[in-house]
């Protein structure tokens, strides 16, 4: 199961201290918790049964699961190599997959938790994974202003060391307390396609126009006229029984119209552009797709890539002096004539060398 299991816990050979602050911190929640109480927030589960939804969540968090990430140091912008539990957290486990289940957490719940699996002699993390939303809990002092600790299925969690708890808190109350009745809606709207799939034509009656039937004649005469609608589309009564027509047709509901709608909602809820969610109709070229792409970056992956490196920055992941950061330059990479133009800007300006260039290109022939 990996991602989603408990870890085996490894006990340290040395006695380790990290700084609980990184995991433990003011925070004001009431603004979360009226989120909450207000019964406006939608389960994961019945949120990706919209087709908007589960296409958002899957550009966001995939994109997110699949950057690399860098470490440097702050002072001179040095590159360093990074311990290995930045870009794979989990031994057992890709790094992508960590990683995009902690940005949907944090996506759509507000904050992501992981948990420390092992440490370094240095008190420093080397190996950690994330732990499910559902599964954590915080504990919030009396006042509900600070989180003073957290449980894992209701067992507490160490302060500190192997198996104290790593959040990783998001810039917002999260896209199942933002989207709620707009994700209400698309829900109900699935249903409604649902059913008009199952049942092509408007409810109808059948009335009789005669003395009244006992409830088994009745059934009888229902369960005949539903299958012979099945096998057959021409219908015929006679002059004891009427048929009536109840509701609305969808074209009459505009039930197509509707959905398009609630995409477009879903889409601003959660801050990604319309277009990748198909919510809008544009006519799409390479220069306005660049366009979108930075645009993803900068209103919807911003906030959740910021969370994630600044703490991972902290004093329990890397040396003071140091930070992490994702690296974007093939998210953000432009066409090979783009490309070139920049490239011989800065061969020109002396900023970079023939060589550089080739190794940014993967020109380098090794020999083989």
């Amino acid at each position: 199961m990996g991602i989603l299991d408990l870890f085996t816990t490894k006990t340290p050979e040395i006695g380790q201290q990290v700084d609980v602050a990184a995991s433990l911190a003011p925070f004001e929640v009431s603004s979360l918790l009226a989120a909450y109480d207000s019964g406006t927030f939608v389960t994961a589960a019945q949120a990706l049964t919209v087709p908007s939804v589960a296409r958002a969540r899957g550009i966001i968090t995939s994109t997110i699961g699949t950057l690399p990430k860098e470490v440097y140091i702050k002072s001179n912008g040095q590159h360093v190599d990074a311990n290995r539990c930045i870009n794979q957290p989990d031994r057992r486990v890709a790094g992508s997959v960590v990683y995009s289940f902690l940005a949907f957490d944090i996506w759509y719940y507000g904050v992501g938790y992981g948990v420390v699996n092992e440490l370094y002699a240095d008190g420093r993390i080397q190996d950690w994974t994330r732990v499910p939303f559902e599964w954590v809990s915080p504990q919030y002092n009396t006042t509900l202003t600070e989180i003073i600790g957290y449980t894992i299925n209701g067992k507490p969690a160490p302060l500190s060391g192997v198996g104290s708890v790593i959040a990783f808190q998001g810039l917002d109350e999260g896209f199942g307390s933002r989207a709620g009745r707009t994700v209400n809606a698309a829900v109900w709207l699935e249903k409604a396609a649902l059913n008009y799939a199952k049942n092509p034509v408007p409810a109808t009656v059948l009335k009789s126009n005669g003395t009244n039937l006992t409830a088994e004649r009745i059934r009888s005469l229902i369960n005949s006229w539903s299958k012979s609608r099945q096998d057959n589309s021409t219908a015929f009564l006679n002059a004891d029984v009427n048929l009536e027509v109840l509701g609305f047709d969808p074209a009459s509901l505009q039930l197509a119209e509707s959905r398009q709608y609630v995409a477009l909602e879903i889409a601003r809820h959660a801050g990604i552009p319309a277009y990748f969610l198909s919510a809008e109709t544009t006519s799409m070229t390479y220069s306005n797709a660049l366009s979108e792409r930075k645009g993803l970056l900068d209103f919807s992956l911003r906030p959740i890539l910021t969370a994630i490196e600044q703490r991972l920055s902290f004093a329990d992941f890397v040396p003071a002096g140091q930070v992490v950061r994702f690296s974007l330059d093939d998210f953000l990479r432009g066409s090979a004539l783009e490309r070139a133009q920049v490239y011989e800007i800065l061969n020109r300006i002396g900023a970079m060398s023939v060589a550089q260039i080739q190794e940014e290109e993967d020109l380098i022939n090794n020999g083989n």
